[in-house]
């Protein structure tokens, strides 16, 4: 299917290094129905530099000095949420992908795409449409498909327990710490044993600092 936009796409670049904004400029200069308005090297740069030319589309690199591409995503798609972001970059980390579209980008691709694909997906991020590269999108699966980090069910009160355990007081500590009964600070210990997984409370405070499910102990 191809998407005709009735006049020119307006498209900004965002990009720390001069040679990769040269070459997505000449690239688009193939394309008649896009126009470059505009180039950054920051993100601070690119928020000064949307207000002035507005584009429709803006290709952002992800990992930049001064600000980065999700921060700039963000602020842009705020201040004008008609302005349509496709991150471009060579990052696939699941953590600056899924930074990148909570942001607002309507699409992430990977530098090594081809030019046709690139055009194709500057065309549909115009028309609303999502666009990922292949690699993305399965990293996107396999985030969905992690189990979720131990810990996240505790209450605060056995986050409280579990914090006395790395200090590594007993129970009879513990319940006179928090002035309730060992009887209580037992069940509280069993819990947290069973939702971490675990079998001691070894285990327990290993994994805890592991994952930072509580702070460290400053001593």
């Amino acid at each position: 299917m191809t998407i005709s936009p009735s006049k020119p796409i307006r498209i900004m670049l965002v990009d720390d290094h001069t040679m990769v904004r040269r070459g997505l400029a000449t690239f688009l200069k193939v394309f008649s129905d896009m126009q470059l308005v505009g180039e950054a090297e920051n993100g601070e740069a690119a928020i000064e530099l949307c207000a002035e030319v507005l584009p429709d589309v803006i290709l952002m690199d992800m990992v930049m000095p001064v600000m980065d591409g999700a921060a700039t995503t963000r602020a842009i798609r705020q201040k004008f949420p008609h302005v349509q972001i496709i991150a471009l970059t060579s990052f696939k980390e699941g953590k600056i992908i899924k930074s990148a579209l909570e942001a607002g980008a309507i699409g992430y691709l990977l530098k090594d795409v081809t030019a046709d694909d690139l055009a194709w997906a500057i065309r549909a991020a115009h028309a609303g449409r999502t666009t990922l590269s292949p690699e993305v999108a399965q990293s996107l699966v396999e985030i969905a498909n992690q189990p979720p980090a131990p810990g996240l069910d505790l209450t605060e009160r056995e986050r409280e327990v579990l914090s006395l355990m790395i200090e590594g007081l007993n129970n009879t500590q513990i319940a006179g710490r928090l002035t309730v009964s060992p009887s209580t600070i037992k069940s509280h210990v069993s819990n947290i044993l069973s939702k971490l997984g675990v079998t001691s409370r070894t285990e327990a405070v290993s994994l805890a600092l592991r994952n930072g499910i509580v702070p460290p102990v400053v001593m």
